[in-house]
């Protein structure tokens, strides 16, 4: 049986003039470098062993950004991504200064199976994107995150 990868992450959520704002991040490293459209996600990372998914989304958020936010928290419906990938998510209404971005670091090997090694922002970017915007920038499989935000009774 093949084991299923589960990643939680946080939809940040922001409303200026009557219109909502998703804070969305890019991937770092060479390979995602001159990727835009489709490449980017909400912060959001895998679970370690034992951990609740809630929890998870938020130290991957404060560790994909720098900041933490505080709730309160709504409950989305997970999705399936391509990979086979599950991500839980919640969105969370804030706001954040997006150039204050401090991301963790991960090392990848670069190029694929060369035996290099090399250090990365695991987020090189944070950007607001209106909800139009966000839904072309956004990984495919998780733009039902923003579908479910539209229709929220906040």
């Amino acid at each position: 049986m093949r084991h299923v990868r589960i990643s939680a992450g946080l939809l940040f959520f922001r409303c200026r003039a009557g219109t909502f704002e998703v804070l969305l991040v890019h991937p770092g490293g060479p390979y995602w470098q001159h990727k835009d459209e489709g490449a980017w996600n909400i912060p959001k990372g895998e679970l370690h062993p034992g951990e609740e998914p809630f929890k998870a989304a938020i130290r991957e958020f404060t560790e994909e950004t720098g900041h933490t936010p505080m709730g309160p928290f709504y409950p989305l419906t997970p999705v399936r991504q391509k990979s086979g990938k599950i991500v839980h998510a919640w969105a969370v209404m804030g706001d954040w200064d997006s150039t204050q971005l401090i991301s963790n670091t991960c090392t990848i090997e670069w190029p694929p199976k060369s035996g290099h090694t090399l250090e990365i922002l695991e987020v090189d970017r944070a950007e607001w994107f209106q909800l139009s915007d966000a839904r072309k920038k956004l990984n495919p499989a998780q733009v039902s995150f923003l579908e479910e935000l539209s229709n929220m009774k906040l």
